[in-house]
């Protein structure tokens, strides 16, 4: 009779196994899950086809690039800034799919978390459910062979056993479940905060840029106050090759000193605006 009792009690621990196993299985294939990781999948196939993209222009600009600085036509030099500003753009794609590709892997990971935390509450539910029915199937088993006479009593005690039992294993499994909960949502927080410091990091490169950017405006306003004193300055030298020279000449040069540095103060308001329209609005 023990031995009978030993086997009814191994045959449900097996059943619940297969629940959890079904569970699990379920959790797989939770369509909000399934919705998640294709529109995860799907934006990093945008991610590959931009960049495949990118690679394909950046060829054109350079060569662009080459053919504009041969030659001197405005269309040449016209084409060469439209492959950049194509490469540009395209790098700016490439950024915005990749922040929506971080919001769709939380959203993904949030859904998958759900999911595990339902399909454990399910087990539970099961594992509960199986068990206090093995319980009772095992007492009418060991119930049949008592007598008549003892079977009252032996109802009652065995019946007040099982509760204690099914309430051990319900606290015991509640217990697992809430663990799992609380992994998933310190996992989810985590990559929460992975994503605000990734945020800010992009936030301090773009900054850096737009400071750079600005440098880069300003040098090349320099550049081009330089060149126009050379242009002047030739045109001085040929001026007076041409005439002879005469008394009043040193004059000339101071005045054509002059006329460089109205230039020179006229250009520099210029370049500061070109700078500033470069530099990004502060959020």
């Amino acid at each position: 009779m023990a031995k009978a009792k030993a086997k009814a009690k191994k045959k449900p621990v097996a059943k619940n196994t297969a629940m959890t196993k079904v569970a699990a299985k379920k959790a797989l294939v939770d369509p909000k899950v399934a919705k998640a990781e294709a529109a995860l999948a799907k934006l990093q196939a945008a991610v590959t086809a931009e960049k495949k993209s990118q690679a394909a222009l950046k060829k054109k600009a350079d060569a662009a690039k080459k053919v504009a600085a041969k030659t001197t036509k405005v269309a040449d030099k016209n084409a060469a800034k439209r492959a950049r500003a194509a490469v540009a753009k395209s790098t700016q794609k490439i950024a915005a799919l990749r922040t929506k590709l971080a919001a769709a892997s939380l959203v993904a990971t949030k859904a998958k978390a759900e999911a595990k935390a339902k399909a454990a509450e399910e087990a539970v539910k099961q594992r509960v459910k199986s068990r206090a029915a093995a319980l009772a199937a095992a007492d009418e088993a060991a119930l049949a062979s008592a007598t008549a006479a003892f079977q009252a009593k032996w109802r009652k005690s065995r019946a007040a056993a099982n509760l204690k039992k099914v309430k051990a294993v319900e606290a015991k499994l509640a217990v697992k479940a809430k663990a799992v909960a609380k992994k998933a949502a310190s996992k989810v927080a985590a990559i929460e905060k992975k994503a605000a410091l990734k945020a800010k990091a992009a936030a301090k490169a773009a900054a850096a840029k737009a400071k750079a950017a600005e440098k880069k405006a300003a040098a090349r306003a320099k550049a081009a106050e330089k060149r126009a004193a050379a242009k002047t300055r030739l045109v001085v030298k040929k001026a007076a090759k041409k005439k002879p020279a005469t008394k009043k000449q040193p004059a000339t040069r101071k005045k054509v000193a002059a006329a460089n540095k109205k230039v020179a103060v006229k250009r520099k308001p210029a370049a500061k605006k070109k700078a500033a329209a470069k530099r990004p609005a502060k959020k």
